[in-house]
């Protein structure tokens, strides 16, 4: 493995890369049985609007979207902010969202998003993270894991509609304070 290169870091997003990180997106979720049709249905367009919006006019104070950068420009984001969840205190944040462009997986761009979510959520006050992922993605849990987060127990299912498919996710959560 060779030198890092610039193109190899993280960074807040800016507004151009909106498209790109719609393009990801949607990419990840039609690779999930549970988010496909979804996917499928999801205009670039308005994903592109939604993901400029979240970079230019964040609706939480300390919501913030982190780009990892590759060679062929972003390779991965990564959404931080507080969590949602109704058992959740004022110290825990929450990583919303945590997409590698599947082409990309495998070259450091997860490790390097990773350690900068965290960052970003300890310089934001944080001291803890959660982080829904779903029930049947292995490897990111066994990264996320391999990281220092582990499961709490807590799961919830999400779908489209009540009809539709169901997508099982899992609670994993971290100490940030080391």
């Amino acid at each position: 493995m060779g030198a890092m290169s610039v193109a190899d870091s993280v960074r807040l997003a800016m507004p151009v890369e909106a498209v790109d990180i719609a393009r990801i997106q949607r990419a990840a979720w039609a690779a999930i049985p549970a988010l496909a049709a979804a996917a499928a249905t999801l205009n670039a367009d308005e994903a592109t609007r939604m993901w400029h919006q979240a970079i230019t006019r964040p609706p939480l104070a300390h919501q913030r979207v982190l780009v990892a950068l590759g060679a062929q420009g972003v390779a991965g984001f990564a959404v931080t902010g507080p969590s949602p969840d109704p058992d959740a205190e004022p110290a825990d944040g929450c990583l919303a969202e945590f997409v590698i462009d599947p082409r990309q997986r495998g070259a450091g761009h997860g490790s390097r998003l990773l350690q900068a979510a965290v960052d970003t959520l300890l310089a934001d006050g944080y001291v803890t993270a959660r982080v829904w992922v779903p029930s049947t993605d292995d490897s990111l849990r066994a990264f996320l894991v391999s990281a220092g987060f582990a499961a709490d127990g807590a799961h919830q299912e999400i779908g489209l509609d009540a009809d539709g498919p169901r997508l099982k996710l899992v609670r994993l959560h971290a100490s940030l304070s080391g």
